[in-house]
């Protein structure tokens, strides 16, 4: 560990307090979650004119606030997406959205997180197809690809489902967006389950981040306690099969 770097919670708490003060933070606020910022929709615009963005046919999506217009801009652009439910709480809990059986008014309601829950069709972790690109929300991030999400680990736990699966591999691009004050320039804590990044999108710019950190391989179980297990009924299935 470097001298004197911060814990996760102290970094989190540390960005939601200076999007506060600074007033980039949008509704429902910063604190205590994947924080909604000033130029989101800017920065999804920048990200949709990526490289790798373009030639994505399925794209895996968080649900958070500040990807909204990502998500809507993929469904527009005829991409699949993938999304989870909120805490993984379902049995199946992914959820495929394929704009081609959504009418324009459901395409922007599905890019959102209730509408994804009722357009999305519920699937089984195999009838996952083959996924191109990831986008997760952050807290923070560092130019050395590391990220901090909001504290639950969910990011973290869908990737390595998805890669236990056989659905994403290493050389799945993983993006975020966020405001420039959510780039951090110090060492950020990882640990082998944390999914670092290897694109930071702003509303200004895409920066190609030089990932210093391996990617986790799978579901770590040696990382996860037994209430964590029990509380996801999909890990629990695959814990005891």
């Amino acid at each position: 560990m470097f001298p004197c770097m911060r814990s996760k919670d102290q970094v989190r708490r540390a960005v939601w307090r200076a999007m506060e003060r600074e007033g980039v933070s949008r509704f429902p606020g910063a604190e205590g979650r994947v924080p909604n910022f000033a130029g989101a929709k800017l920065a999804a615009e920048k990200l949709s004119q990526h490289r790798l963005w373009k030639r994505a046919q399925v794209v895996k999506t968080n649900p958070d606030s500040p990807q909204t217009h990502a998500r809507r801009l993929a469904l527009e652009q005829g991409k699949k997406l993938v999304m989870a439910v909120p805490r993984l709480r379902d049995q199946h809990p992914f959820r495929l959205l394929d704009p081609k059986r959504l009418t324009k008014a459901q395409v922007r309601e599905a890019a959102t997180i209730k509408g994804a829950l009722k357009h999305g069709r519920v699937v089984a972790l195999e009838e996952i197809p083959e996924v191109d690109f990831v986008l997760c929300g952050s807290v923070a991030v560092n130019l050395s690809g590391a990220r901090i999400g909001k504290g639950g680990g969910f990011s973290d736990l869908e990737y390595g489902l998805l890669i236990e699966e056989s659905k994403i591999d290493q050389h799945t691009c993983v993006a975020t967006t966020v405001h420039p004050i959510q780039i951090l320039r110090e060492h950020l804590m990882m640990t082998d389950h944390d999914l670092p990044v290897d694109l930071i999108v702003t509303p200004r710019a895409a920066i190609d981040v030089e990932r210093v950190y391996d990617r986790p391989r799978g579901i770590l179980w040696n990382h996860l306690q037994p209430p964590q297990i029990h509380e996801i009924p999909v890990l629990e299935r695959m814990g005891y099969a």
